[in-house]
């Protein structure tokens, strides 16, 4: 069993039906890839993917996902037998509602896994599921239309919430934020990222490689934001609290300038 990876911001979706484009995902400069053999995959098409996974896995260097159908499905089961067999980093449970069916995937599978919450019911049992799962990430369409409401920043932000803290009270990485529908809006991409960044979102699910560089950017912090952060860094000189530009620097003013530091790739 490999293990999930520390640093796993962003993470692309190829559908495991094409598997010449396996490798291609790979390559793209995403943190992992998730094989989907969920809503990716016609019903018709999903038991031949999930016989042809060995080979297209076959060579892949980078950390690798498998997107398995809900509990209850018809093909739950045989995507969990088949992720069993897979050099697999995580398995993600689509449609995660309840810690048991997360435990049963991760005895199943043997591998980590990473509850996408895309329900009512997942929201109502966040801290269960987060205590049974090694991270959450946030299907925040369906979740729009599962509770008939708009796929907006304000309709979500109650949800966004709730996973933030589920994650931190079970000790988990920040969860991953939904998917950005629109493929090729850099600015909408980037400005997504700042607002999951801003939520507390530690990563974000990715649907083509176009995505990627302006989602970079957006979970990278700024110029001025890093500036900040070596400042007080300096000012603060082993932990004490003193003033800088007429405001305390204490300890969670040091904590997040570290934070900051750490999420730009350097070390505080």
């Amino acid at each position: 069993m490999h293990a999930l990876p520390d640093q796993m911001n962003l993470v692309l979706f190829v559908p495991a039906d094409r598997p010449e484009r396996v490798a291609k995902a790979a390559a793209a400069g995403a943190d992992a890839i998730i094989v989907d053999l969920e809503d990716a995959v016609a019903p018709d098409a999903r038991e031949s993917a999930r016989a042809g996974l060995a080979d297209a896995l076959n060579g892949v260097s980078c950390a690798v996902i498998l997107r398995i159908n809900p509990a209850g499905t018809e093909w739950h089961q045989a995507d969990l037998a088949t992720a069993a067999t897979l050099p697999l980093n995580a398995v993600m449970l689509a449609k995660a509602e309840s810690a048991e069916t997360c435990a049963d995937a991760a005895r199943a599978t043997r591998t980590p896994v990473i509850a996408l919450i895309e329900t009512a019911r997942g929201i109502a049992q966040l801290d269960e599921i987060a205590g049974a799962s090694a991270r959450l990430a946030f299907g925040s369409i369906d979740y729009a239309a599962d509770l008939g409401m708009g796929h907006t920043r304000q309709s979500l932000l109650g949800a966004r919430s709730a996973l933030v803290l589920a994650a931190r009270l079970a000790d988990q990485p920040a969860p991953l934020d939904g998917v950005t529908t629109a493929i090729r809006d850099d600015a909408l991409i980037e400005d997504d990222c700042r607002h999951a960044v801003e939520l507390g979102m530690g990563g974000k699910l990715i649907i083509h490689p176009a995505q990627l560089d302006a989602a970079r950017r957006g979970f990278a912090p700024s110029q001025d934001e890093l500036s900040w952060a070596r400042r007080v860094l300096e000012a603060a000189n082993g932990g004490a609290a003193v003033q800088m530009d007429g405001a305390m620097i204490d300890a969670p003013v040091i904590t997040r300038a570290k934070t900051l530091i750490t999420r730009a790739g350097g070390t505080a």
